[in-house]
């Protein structure tokens, strides 16, 4: 007799949200999957064998809050979805596919409210799985709703698809155990008062490296399935935001153990993480990048890094580098990339290439100082994609007080914008307008630590703390609901023990 496949339902809505930006998230920034076959082409591995229903899936690059209404609204939509699955059949699984720091208007815990929704449809008996960004934080509502969770490995995130397709074989594994009268597996979770941004916690350095490469001999451990380390996420001002470790596995002490073991190394770890590159104001970053020899020198904008929740379009960094002397003079070559500015853009593409145009670029949803920058250009290179909307480079010129800008020189300084918010991680986006990522002897981006195509680039790099919705300064930005002692915002905090484990699973609901 063939054993039937387990039954598996995914919904999910997956946003990173800053709730210090004034940019606010909407429909229109997210892409959107309805149905089973558009939500499992989202996934580019084979997925376990299963009888899956697909309701929603929504994925935006990071930003600001979410609208209330367009959160409500696909909310309904995968309550209603799944109810009406499970009228066809019981769901013995449901994989829920977040980010895990989605922020909403007026709410503290986003991904905590949806599960609960979700839960209330599908009911308590179906086996609920995730798998996160280690960015995401772990409520313990959400941790209490969930029977599997697990997170990326690695910062930045190459493991973002070996991590969804572990959790979908868990899923798939336990829902198939569980239905056929097997019990759930033990679940465990300790949290850490530690709130530290990307840049600090990555794991291409210490001690992050060494914390995440404890993981593979944990999980190894008999009675020990899975054990994960999230880092929480830095710029949103919530009770929820600390770091978490999560295990789980068929022998409760020892899930219990390992959670305890790996909370008890960050804890020890707690005074030594450092940024992922030397830092500085911008004023500094730019002084050392002009006198390297080491070119392209490439600087982060990271206080406005979009790939974060940051706005996109602050112009802290835009207006020193137009002010740059060697930069003017054409002596130095640089480029930033990129700012949301779609009248910039559409001014631009209006003009066409070759036109030359005077325009202020920038500080449109984020503005504070020096605002707007007023610049004549001469439009560079067009180009459209999903990714960016209409994109358009810019050389900046150097026009005299006449006005005149047929006979305004070109400055060194390129300046990219586009008609929606982006993040420029990868070659191709800088190849469709004609740059690339060693051709200029500056390279400005707003990013926090760089991705890998950036940093194979990159000669030299250095991380300015810039302003921004995503400040890397956190005490900068006024936390006030977040749980204290945290650090760093004070200067300790109680080691983990015992009692400070949350447990569960191990039985039917």
């Amino acid at each position: 007799m063939t054993t039937p496949l387990p039954r598996i339902g995914i919904a999910g809505i997956a946003i990173e949200s800053s709730t210090f930006t004034p940019y606010r998230s909407g429909e229109k920034d997210f892409e959107v999957r309805r149905g089973t076959a558009e939500i499992l082409d989202r996934y580019p591995f084979d997925v376990p064998a299963a009888e899956y229903v697909g309701v929603l899936h929504a994925r935006a690059l990071p930003g600001g809050q979410l609208d209330r209404e367009a959160y409500e609204g696909w909310k309904a939509e995968i309550v209603a979805g799944l109810r009406a699955a499970v009228e066809d059949a019981p769901l013995d699984g449901f994989f829920f596919d977040i980010h895990g720091a989605m922020s909403v208007v007026d709410l503290d815990d986003a991904e905590g409210d949806l599960i609960t929704a979700i839960r209330s449809a599908i009911g308590a008996q179906t086996v609920v799985g995730t798998a996160m960004d280690l960015h995401g934080n772990v409520s313990e509502t959400l941790f209490e709703a969930c029977d599997l969770l697990t997170c990326y490995r690695h910062a930045p995130h190459i493991d973002a698809w070996e991590t969804r397709e572990r959790g979908m074989r868990d899923l798939a594994e336990t829902a198939a155990r569980v239905r056929d009268g097997g019990p759930r597996p033990h679940k465990a979770l300790v949290h850490v008062p530690i709130l530290l941004p990307g840049e600090k916690t990555s794991t291409r350095i210490e001690p992050a490296k060494s914390l995440y490469a404890r993981i593979p001999e944990l999980t190894e451990r008999d009675g020990v399935t899975d054990v994960s380390y999230w880092i929480g996420f830095a710029w949103a001002d919530q009770p929820r935001c600390k770091a978490a470790i999560v295990a789980f596995g068929d022998a409760a002490e020892a899930v219990e153990a390992a959670a305890l073991e790996l909370a008890t190394a960050v804890w020890e770890k707690r005074h030594e993480f450092e940024f992922v590159a030397p830092t500085g104001t911008f004023e500094q970053c730019l002084d050392q990048a002009v006198a390297s020899t080491a070119r392209p020198f490439w600087i982060s904008d990271s206080g406005d890094n979009p790939g974060a929740g940051g706005a996109d379009d602050t112009t802290y960094a835009l207006a020193r580098l137009a002010a740059r002397e060697e930069i003017r003079s054409g002596a130095v070559s640089a480029l930033m990339v990129s700012l949301v500015d779609p009248a910039t853009t559409d001014a631009a593409w209006e003009a066409g290439a070759g036109g030359r145009l005077e325009v202020e670029v920038g500080a449109r949803i984020d503005t504070r100082e020096p605002g707007p920058v007023p610049l004549a250009v001469e439009v560079a290179a067009l180009d459209e994609s999903g990714p960016t909307g209409r994109a358009a480079a810019l050389r900046v010129l150097a026009a005299d007080t006449s006005g005149d800008l047929a006979s305004a020189r070109p400055t060194g300084l390129t300046v990219v914008v586009t008609g929606r918010r982006s993040q420029w991680a990868r070659h191709e986006m800088f190849e469709r307008l004609g740059l690339s990522m060693t051709g200029f002897d500056v390279v400005t981006v707003k990013m926090g630590y760089l991705e890998p195509d950036q940093y194979e680039a990159a000669a030299d790099w250095l991380l300015a703390l810039t302003p921004g919705g995503v400040d890397q300064d956190l005490l900068r930005l006024g936390h006030s609901c977040i749980d204290r002692p945290m650090i760093p915002f004070d200067a300790e905090i109680p080691a983990p023990g015992a009692g400070d484990v949350f447990t569960g699973g191990g039985s039917p609901r």
